[in-house]
C-alpha cells in the first residue's frame, strides 16, 4: 500500500519507514509530491495530526498518515507541547529550539527536569474518512543541561529516556537507531495504531 506521509522531514520519514518495515506499506513524503505543509492550527496533538493527514490525502488522492508530536516539560507547565517545532519562532530550527528550552530551564534543579515526548499518529483512507485510525504514545525522560549525541533530530540531544532506568544517562541522540525505534513515543504510537489495524 502506498501511503503519503504528511512531512518533509527526512528524519521522520526514515523513522516511519524503519518502524513499519515488513508491513507492506510504502511511504512517500508529501514534499516529494509537491504538497506543501498545512498550517498547524490545532490546539492538541490529535487535532494537528488529523489536519495534516486529511490535507495530504486531499492533495494526493492517496491514503495518508501524519503524526504530531512534541516535548512536554513539567517545570514549564507542559511547554513547548504542540509548539515544539516552532518553540523559538515560526522559522526556528532544532538548535534554536534547544537553546531556548535550555535557557528556560537554566534555574531548574536536576530532580525537577522531568519531561516526556508525546506522539499522536492519524491514518486516513481518504480526506473525508469518518473513522480514522489513531495511535498515541509517550516516552518519559528528563532534560539535560547540555546537548549530547549526533543521532536523531529535534530535542533528542537533550532528552534522556527514563522508561527503563531512572538513572539512565544516554540521550536519545546517543541511542542506536534500533534501540530508539523500539522505545520511542513514535514507536509506541505506531504499535497502538497496528493494534487498531488488526
Amino acid at each position: 500500500m502506498k501511503v503519503v506521509l504528511a512531512t518533509g522531514n527526512a528524519g521522520k520519514l526514515r523513522e516511519f519507514t524503519e518502524l513499519l518495515a515488513g508491513t507492506g506499506i510504502e511511504f512517500v513524503a508529501q514534499s516529494s509530491l509537491g504538497i506543501d505543509s498545512v498550517e498547524e492550527t490545532g490546539e492538541t496533538f490529535l487535532a494537528n495530526a488529523l489536519l495534516k493527514a486529511r490535507h495530504a490525502a486531499a492533495q494526493s488522492g492517496l491514503p495518508a498518515m501524519a503524526d504530531d508530536s512534541g516535548l512536554e516539560v513539567d517545570a514549564l507547565g507542559g511547554a513547548p507541547g504542540v509548539r515544539s517545532a516552532r518553540y523559538a519562532g515560526e522559522q526556528s530550527d532544532d538548535r534554536r529550539n534547544i537553546e531556548k528550552l535550555l535557557q528556560a530551564l537554566q534555574p531548574i534543579d536536576e530532580p525537577h527536569r522531568q519531561a516526556r515526548f508525546r506522539c499522536v499518529i492519524a491514518f486516513v483512507r481518504s480526506a473525508d474518512d469518518v473513522s480514522p485510525l489513531i495511535g498515541t504514545g509517550s516516552w518519559p525522560g528528563r532534560i539535560l543541561r547540555v546537548p549530547r549525541g549526533e543521532g536523531g533530530f529535534g530535542y533528542d540531544p537533550i532528552f534522556v529516556p527514563t522508561d527503563l532506568d531512572a538513572t539512565a544517562s544516554l540521550s536519545a541522540a546517543e541511542l542506536l537507531a534500533a534501540e530508539k525505534n523500539a522505545r520511542s513515543h513514535r514507536a509506541r504510537a505506531l504499535q497502538a495504531l497496528r493494534e487498531h489495524w488488526r
